[in-house]
C-alpha cells in the first residue's frame, strides 16, 4: 500500500484531515521523505523516523514525537497520550498550529544530533 492509498480509502472528513496534516508535515520539514509503514502514513529525516499519523475510528493518532512531548506539554494538555503518541479526538478541531510547530520543532532536533 502506499500513502496515496491510505489517503484514498479514508472517509471523506478524516481525509480532509489527513490531508492537511500531510501538509503541514511538508511545511515543517521540507527535506522529510514520505513513505508507507507500520500501517501508516510516515515520514524519515536523515534516515531517522520524524513523524507518523493514522485515521482511527475516534481519532487521529500522530505518533514518533517522544521528545517533542516533553517540549509542548502544556499544550497537549487534555489529549490522550502514550510515549511518542497523541490522540487528538474527532470531536475536537485538530490543533494544526500545534502538530506543525511539534515536526518543525522535531525535524530541528534531528538536524541538531546530526550535526547540521
Amino acid at each position: 500500500m502506499t500513502v496515496e492509498d491510505y489517503l484514498a480509502n479514508l472517509p471523506d472528513a478524516q481525509r480532509r484531515i489527513a490531508d492537511e496534516v500531510r501538509a503541514l508535515i511538508v511545511r515543517a520539514a521540507p527535506e522529510a521523505e514520505e513513505y508507507f509503514g507500520y500501517g501508516m502514513p510516515g515520514y524519515k529525516l536523515y534516515g531517522k523516523p520524524l513523524v507518523y499519523f493514522a485515521a482511527f475510528k475516534n481519532h487521529l493518532g500522530v505518533y514518533a514525537l517522544p521528545a517533542a512531548h516533553a517540549e509542548f506539554a502544556a499544550e497537549l494538555t487534555g489529549f490522550k497520550q502514550g510515549k511518542g503518541s497523541v490522540q487528538f479526538p474527532w470531536s475536537r478541531p485538530v490543533p494544526y498550529g500545534l502538530l506543525e510547530r511539534m515536526v518543525a520543532w522535531n525535524a530541528q532536533r534531528l538536524a541538531a544530533d546530526r550535526g547540521q
